[in-house]
């Protein structure tokens, strides 16, 4: 029996760490080996309600969203640069309910990863983003299985 699975649309999550971007070969990978579009996405936590005034509040905002723009794009121009088609996208809310939802609104076909493997005790006390993701997501999950001493 053939697999016709084919990921057009891969979804890369960055929240700017070394540790996430550990994954980017391998959805780098999976775009060029389908000729898919790579979609970087940055999701930006919302800051407290009480933390400043309305005006302050919203130029905070906007210079939280301009600077993950310009990361994600910094990030997308190197992966241009090797004739795939990457599109960056900021959206603001907790993490895993953010992948997950943009994940199904946008068609995307694959969602790649980076892990630190938690296990026990550590996972249950910090959660864990990429195991909601899987728990959560509709779509397939690639895990990138990334060690602290792994990442430069």
């Amino acid at each position: 029996m053939e697999n016709k699975t084919i990921y057009r649309r891969i979804l890369l999550p960055l929240d700017g760490s070394p540790l996430a971007e550990q994954a980017m070969p391998h959805a780098i990978a999976q775009a060029e080996r389908f000729q898919g579009e790579l979609i970087l996405l940055k999701v930006l936590p919302p800051l407290p309600e009480r933390s400043m005034s309305s005006p302050g509040r919203r130029q905070a905002e906007d210079l939280s969203a301009q600077l993950a723009r310009e990361y994600l794009e910094g990030v997308a121009a190197g992966i241009r640069d090797q004739g795939i088609a990457v599109q960056v996208v900021t959206v603001e809310g907790q993490a895993h309910p953010q992948i997950v939802q943009f994940a199904e609104e946008n068609e995307v076909d694959l969602i790649v990863m980076s892990t630190r493997g938690q296990s026990g005790l550590s996972r249950w006390l910090m959660g864990s983003v990429a195991d909601r993701i899987v728990r959560g997501a509709t779509v397939p999950v690639l895990l990138i299985r990334v060690r602290e001493s792994e990442v430069e």
